[in-house]
């Protein structure tokens, strides 16, 4: 398209509204337009530069994206290398389209990216910005150009940019990679080439997150029409991870990642092993049609023989190793040795963190069913719309937006094997008549299906509510409560447990193996009360690792905040004095940062300060 005037420009984007735009008003520029117009409300005439964060501001933007920028920059850096004398710049957004990494062309180009503030902490989202490469792209989580006046803005006019989407290991929007160009003489077609350089960057930087993320992790490559996808698996052979092309080309969805599914569905090996570096693996779909070939790719990790245990005895070795000393759990892990295989279920009893999922994979690795699925669900992280189909399945065709050939749902993806459904308090009311139906009748009814599928499972439930009171007060069905509490294990609060200690100990080794606890960080870890339980601990611990400076453990480096209203411990009071010295240390002594960090005012800070005689270094 010709360049235009700025008024004539905005007239053209202001008939769009009324589909009577000289652009083809189907087009994904026209759509745009719309959007920005109707949704936005934004002005095409308006001048400025874009929102531009400060450092401070950039530094919180880019923490959650630290990994992702680490693991993508050597393809930044090949991209922008190769890029820099055609006077292309390249960015990295966040999802949000704030670019946090940027590579200017070379002089003579680069001033005028400057001056128009297309750098590092600028935002160029749709929304604020209208149509234009990055915004547009991430609005539409596709590929485009978008050339010259193709913009909203008048202003962005001298600009063409070709911009990518980035998906992260798990399929979701990570951000954007962006190579933009403000060079007059370049056609559209040029930039067409430019966008296919930025795509099969963009798949090159997806593969590195992915592998990057699951480094400890078999990978086997799934051939597709837009470039191999990647599948993780464990030395058991169970699915843990899968991108976007390959979730796309299995019908892999969360539900079966998160229940353990077997490679064997997809995978066939040539080799019994399926250890062999070498090796060509052929995949296929869940209908048993094949894709075609891929390959094996080992751990970076160094890995230990499998030693496979089949007594009976080695099988309780997980639920033994969970129970520690602690005499609740050694007498409830007693109790479930004693129900051997009978299929009773069991529920489990916890706050949030004590590894109820844990527990739950544990007894089912000690039955008779380990070598068949475990499948979980969370009632509570799963919108009520979608449990019943996830669960309980649906035929093709039983509602709009379901899958072509419909799906089998988690109840009969647990056919042979263990169902947990985890925060089982938060499950409808509706949803809970269903599940009793089907644990009573040992059948699942489909959406949509005119005859019920057989099932055999053994139910594992779990929850932090009480839920014989909430039976009582008709707030859960109490017929279903007896139904699961065929035997209950209370899982205790990690402060609560006798061997607290010991479990410190073995998960600094786990999380912090290069580390040792300096004296004050361990009297700071074994008095804190731990409101977010084994979880919270963990990821203390695996922070710690990471900023402790010469392999010791201070208690500066550990991240527990005060948690308002806890009274079990006695040791709060001391738990609390020392997160409160920690703070102050960590900021210099400077009660407003340290008040900020720890979620507190001033004021409050101040009155903790004089009360428990904490002498501060202004």
């Amino acid at each position: 398209m010709a360049s235009l005037s700025a008024s004539n420009h905005v007239a053209r984007v202001l008939s769009v509204a009324h589909h009577v735009a000289d652009v083809d008003a189907s087009s994904r520029i026209a759509s745009s337009w719309r959007r920005c117009l109707i949704s936005h409300k934004l002005d095409p005439a308006r001048q400025g530069p874009p929102r531009t964060l400060t450092e401070a501001e950039i530094r919180h933007v880019a923490e959650p994206m630290e990994e992702t920028i680490r693991l993508v920059t050597p393809e930044l850096e090949d991209l922008a290398r190769v890029l820099r004398d055609a006077g292309y710049c390249v960015n990295l957004a966040d999802a949000n389209a704030t670019m946090l990494f940027s590579r200017l062309p070379g002089e003579a180009d680069a001033r005028t990216f400057m001056d128009w503030k297309i750098y590092t902490g600028s935002n160029f989202s749709e929304a604020l910005e209208g149509t234009n490469g990055l915004g547009t792209a991430l609005a539409e989580q596709t590929p485009i150009l978008v050339h010259r006046d193709e913009h909203f803005r008048a202003q962005w006019h001298m600009f063409s940019c070709a911009v990518a989407p980035l998906f992260d290991q798990a399929g979701r929007l990570a951000g954007a990679v962006n190579i933009t160009s403000c060079r007059e003489d370049l056609a559209r077609a040029a930039h067409q080439l430019a966008l296919a350089v930025t795509m099969e960057a963009s798949r090159r930087m997806e593969g590195a997150i992915f592998r990057g993320h699951f480094r400890n992790a078999w990978i086997a490559t799934v051939p597709g029409d837009g470039g191999s996808g990647l599948l993780a698996y464990d030395d058991d052979r169970r699915i843990v991870g899968a991108c976007r092309s390959a979730r796309a080309l299995l019908g892999l969805t969360d539900g079966l990642i998160a229940s353990g599914i077997d490679l064997s569905r997809y995978v066939r090996f040539d080799q019994p092993s399926g250890r062999n570096t070498d090796e060509i693996v052929e995949l296929r779909r869940a209908d048993g049609s094949t894709l075609g070939q891929g390959h094996i790719v080992p751990p970076q990790r160094a890995r230990s023989p499998v030693v496979r245990r089949d007594t009976p005895i080695d099988r309780l070795d997980a639920l033994h190793r969970l129970a520690g000393r602690d005499p609740g759990l050694v007498k409830g892990v007693k109790r479930l040795r004693s129900i051997g295989d009978h299929n009773l279920p069991v529920l489990l009893h916890g706050e949030t963190g004590v590894g109820k999922d844990v527990f739950a994979r544990a007894i089912h690795a000690a039955s008779n069913r380990a070598r068949n699925n475990y499948v979980a669900l969370n009632c509570a992280a799963m919108p009520e719309s979608l449990i019943d189909a996830e669960l309980f399945g649906y035929e093709a065709g039983a509602f709009t937006g379901a899958r072509r050939d419909g799906s089998k749902g988690l109840i009969v993806q647990a056919d042979g094997g263990t169902l947990f459904l985890d925060e089982i308090g938060d499950m409808p009311i509706a949803l809970q008549t269903r599940l009793l139906r089907v644990l009573e009748n040992r059948e699942v009814w489909p959406l949509g299906a005119l005859k019920p599928v057989p099932v055999d499972i053994r139910l594992i439930s779990a929850t932090h509510r009480d839920l014989g009171r909430m039976a009582e007060e008709g707030a859960f069905r109490a017929d279903l409560y007896f139904r699961l509490r065929g035997m209950e294990v209370h899982l205790p609060a990690l402060r609560e447990r006798a061997d607290r200690d010991d479990i410190i100990r073995q998960i600094a080794r786990e999380e912090a193996p290069d580390c040792r606890l300096s004296d004050a960080a361990w009297s700071l870890l074994s008095a804190y009360p731990y409101p977010g339980n084994m979880r919270q601990l963990r990821h203390v611990l695996r922070l710690a690792g990471c900023t402790a400076e010469d392999g010791i453990i201070t208690d500066a480096d550990l991240d527990l905040p005060l948690f308002g209203g806890r009274t079990a411990e006695p040791d709060l009071a001391e738990a609390e004095r020392a997160t409160i010295v920690a703070a102050l240390r960590k900021h210099g002594g400077r009660v407003t940062e340290a008040a900020r960090a720890l979620k507190l005012s001033r004021a409050t800070l101040y009155r903790k300060i004089k009360a428990m005689k904490i002498e501060t270094a202004q």
